[in-house]
């Protein structure tokens, strides 16, 4: 890490190394190797919403990236799959504004959208609808609120012959009491609207039954608004 700031930002560090591969959320991304040999994604923060234009990637000191690795710890505590964060660096910009750039461990999978796309049979479909219920489950049991829980968000890995999903960008997850349905109905709703854009772009096809299966935690099902 220390070598890699040597060069400028961790970001641009990380645009540059002979392998990077950009991955595109709601900025490119990096994924690369460490000098140790640990493959991270680096990604510069930046805001989102209405204000994004306005903000963009300035935040008050020490800006979200704290936040990011004490949640990613409580989460993994918890027993919910989410990137280590392996290191951040913040940059003073003016005033109390700074930037900041997060590394974190790379997952060895694909995001939500791109995984149903390449797994349209209905047995693996179920199976990646039940994986998505697991982590459901896991937020509601930690107590765990993620206000941007979009389909983007849930990273989908593939261990042996089952499916594993994974939270990520948790730099706002806020912790309320363990197993707090309506925390939980809001995490699912946000994903299942989410979904419903998806499939509005045409660009996936979702069954409702795996819609069902996605907008469930523990032993309960959130109802799904129509389109």
């Amino acid at each position: 890490m220390r070598r890699a700031l040597g060069s400028g930002t961790l970001h641009g560090w990380a645009a540059t190394q002979p392998r990077a591969r950009a991955m595109q959320g709601r900025n490119v991304a990096w994924a690369t190797t460490l000098g140790d040999g640990t493959p991270v994604v680096v990604r510069h923060s930046r805001h989102g919403g209405a204000l994004a234009g306005l903000t963009r990637d300035l935040f008050l000191a020490p800006s979200r990236a704290p936040r990011e690795l004490d949640a990613a710890l409580r989460l993994q505590a918890a027993g919910v799959r989410t990137a280590t964060v392996i290191g951040y660096a913040v940059y003073r910009a003016f005033g109390p504004f700074c930037r900041a750039d997060v590394a974190t461990a790379l997952i060895d999978g694909a995001d939500l959208p791109a995984t149903l796309a390449t797994h349209r049979d209905a047995i693996a479909r179920q199976a990646i609808s039940d994986a998505v219920a697991r982590l459901n489950s896991a937020l509601w049991s930690a107590g765990a609120h993620h206000p941007d829980l979009n389909a983007k968000n849930i990273m989908i890995a593939r261990r042996h012959d089952t499916f594993e999903a994974w939270v990520i960008d948790v730099d706002r997850v806020s912790f309320h009491a363990p197993r707090d349905a309506s925390i939980a109905a809001r995490n699912v709703a946000r994903l299942i609207h989410s979904l419903h854009k998806w499939q509005a772009s045409q660009q996936l096809s979702i069954a409702p039954d795996d819609l069902l299966r996605m907008g469930s935690f523990g032993q309960s099902r959130v109802e799904i608004p129509p389109r």
